[in-house]
C-alpha cells in the first residue's frame, strides 16, 4: 500500500493519534470529550472509557483557556474555545493526582467558520517540574544565614564582604573589585548593582578580555553602519545600554592602552561616540570594575593608566580567596552537589569526612569555580549517596602530597642549614640566598624556633 492510499484508510488516523507520544484529546464544541488516545491515558491515569461523553472540566485544569473568565460561561450553546500554544499547567489525573503538562490547543471549524469543536495535545512535564520545585528548595535553603545575593559563606572574610558591598550600595561612586578568577567578583558586582538605587535599570556586562581593542570599542560605544567591515547595521554599545543603571567592566586590567584613554573620556565627559559617529550620546552610568592583576603594580610598569585608576577606584573591594575562607569549603561544595545531583539525575548525599578534609586542604587555584569543576566530576564517578576520596579528581590528592613533600623537603633544608651554621640566622639566610626576614618567617611557619 503506497502512502497516497494510506491516507484514504478510515483507520489510519486513528492509528496514529494511538501511536503519539503526547496526549491527545478531541473534544466537541459542547465540550464533551470524544477521543482520547493512549498517551493521555498514561498521563492522567483516566482509562478511555471514563473519559470520553464526559466534559473536559473534569480533567481541572488550573489554566484552562477552552471557557471564557470561570471556566463555565457559553455563547449560546457552545463552549467559548480560544487557543494555547505551550501553555504549562496542572491537570487532575485520576485519584485526584497532580498532573503537570505543556498544553497546545487547535479550534476546529466547519466550511462556515462556525466552532465545531477543538484538538487538544498534552505533554507530561511533572518530573521536571517536581524538579524545578526541589531546586527551588535550594534556592530557599540559601536564603538563610550564609547566603548574601547569590554570595555563599558564612566566614568572617566573607562577613567583612557582604559589609563592604552594602557600604558600596548606598552610594554612586565607581567600584572596583579585586579577586582571583573564580572568587565570585560578577556575583559581588551584581550585589552592589541589586542593592543599589539603580536596581530597576539594567545591569550591563563586558569582559574586557574577550575581543581585540576594534570589537571591544564597538561592543562598549556602540557603531554606525559601514564604520568598519562587517558593521552591516547600526549597533548600541553596552554603555547605551546600561544608561539608568549599572555597568560592569570584568578584567578591566587587561584592557588595551588605547581603549583606556577611550573609557577615561567617557567616564569624565558622560558621553560616548559611537565608531564612526562623532555626535555625542549622554549615557547615566554606574561604573563597577573588577580585575585579578595588581593594577598600581601596572600602572608603575606603564600598561594602565594612573588617571584611570583613580577614575575606577573610588570604592575599593577584594573577594577572598576560597583557600583563605576554608571553613566555607563544606557548605559550598554540599550546596552545589545538591544541585549537581540534581541535574545528572544521581541520588548523591553526602561527602565522606575523609573526601571533606582533602576538599578543605586544597589551596584551589581557580577557586569556587574550580571546586564546582571538581564535584561535578566527582559526582560522575560516584558509585553510591556519599562521595569519597576515590571519586575525587586525582590532582586533588596528588597536589596535596605533592606539596606536602615539598614543605617537608624545605623544613628539612632549613633546620640542617641552622645547624650547619650554629643557629646564627645571619649566615643560615646568606647561604640560602634569602633575607634575614624571610628566614626569620618560615622558621616561624615550620616551627623550628624553639629548637
Amino acid at each position: 500500500m503506497n502512502l497516497d492510499a494510506l491516507l484514504k484508510d478510515p483507520q489510519f488516523v486513528p492509528e496514529v493519534f494511538e501511536t503519539m507520544r503526547d496526549g491527545l484529546l478531541v473534544i466537541d464544541a459542547e465540550g464533551n470529550i470524544k477521543l482520547f488516545n493512549r498517551a493521555a491515558e498514561e498521563i492522567t491515569g483516566y482509562r478511555r472509557e471514563e473519559i470520553i461523553g464526559k466534559k473536559c472540566a473534569m480533567l481541572g485544569c488550573d489554566t484552562c483557556a477552552m471557557l471564557t473568565e470561570a471556566g463555565r460561561q457559553r455563547n449560546g450553546k457552545s463552549v467559548r474555545f480560544s487557543s494555547v500554544h505551550d501553555k504549562e499547567c496542572c491537570m487532575s489525573g485520576a485519584g485526584g493526582r497532580p498532573v503537570y503538562v505543556l498544553k497546545n490547543l487547535v479550534i476546529l471549524r466547519d466550511e462556515r467558520g462556525e466552532i465545531i469543536g477543538a484538538v487538544e495535545s498534552i505533554t507530561d512535564i511533572t518530573s521536571l517540574y517536581l524538579k524545578e520545585q526541589e531546586l527551588q528548595g535550594l534556592r530557599q535553603e540559601m536564603r538563610q544565614e550564609y547566603w548574601f545575593m547569590g554570595l555563599l559563606g558564612k566566614s568572617m572574610p566573607m562577613q567583612r564582604l557582604y559589609e563592604h558591598i552594602r557600604n558600596a550600595a548606598v552610594s554612586e561612586a565607581p567600584v572596583l573589585i579585586y579577586g582571583e578568577s573564580g572568587s565570585g567578583k560578577n556575583l559581588a558586582a551584581n550585589a552592589i548593582h541589586k542593592l543599589s538605587r539603580r536596581k530597576d535599570g539594567p545591569f550591563i556586562q563586558m569582559n574586557c578580555a574577550s575581543l581585540n581593542e576594534q570589537l571591544l570599542e564597538s561592543e562598549l560605544f556602540g557603531h554606525k553602519k559601514g564604520s568598519f567591515t562587517g558593521a552591516v547595521s547600526d549597533r548600541t554599545g553596552r554603555f547605551e545600554a546600561a544608561d539608568g543603571g549599572s555597568i560592569f567592566l570584568d578584567e578591566i586590567g587587561d584592557m588595551p592602552t588605547t581603549m583606556q584613554i577611550k573609557l577615561l573620556r567617557v567616564l569624565e565627559e558622560k558621553v560616548v561616540e559611537r565608531v564612526g559617529d562623532h555626535a555625542p550620546i549622554s549615557v547615566n552610568i554606574r561604573l563597577i570594575s573588577a580585575t585579578n592583576k595588581d593594577l598600581n603594580s601596572m600602572v608603575s610598569q606603564e600598561r594602565f593608566r594612573e588617571d584611570l585608576l583613580y577614575r575606577i577606584n573610588s570604592i575599593v573591594i577584594k573577594v577572598p580567596p576560597l583557600r583563605e575562607r576554608r571553613e566555607d569549603i563544606p557548605l559550598i561544595a554540599i550546596h552545589y552537589l545538591k544541585k549537581i545531583s540534581h541535574v545528572n539525575n544521581k541520588e548523591i548525599r553526602n561527602i565522606s569526612p575523609a573526601a571533606m578534609q582533602v576538599l578543605q586542604d586544597f589551596p584551589w587555584p581557580g577557586n569556587v569555580r574550580r571546586l564546582i569543576n571538581a564535584l561535578e566530576y566527582s559526582a560522575v564517578t560516584c558509585k553510591n549517596d556519599t562521595i569519597d576520596v576515590q571519586d575525587l579528581p586525582d590532582y586533588l590528592v596528588y597536589e596535596k602530597r605533592e606539596g606536602a613533600d615539598e614543605n617537608n623537603a624545605e623544613r628539612e633544608r632549613l633546620r640542617s642549614t641552622l645547624a650547619l651554621y650554629k643557629g646564627n640566622r645571619t649566615l643560615a639566610a646568606r647561604h640560602l640566598n634569602i633575607s634575614r626576614t624571610t628566614l626569620w618567617k618560615k622558621v616561624k611557619a615550620f616551627g623550628l624556633d624553639n629548637r
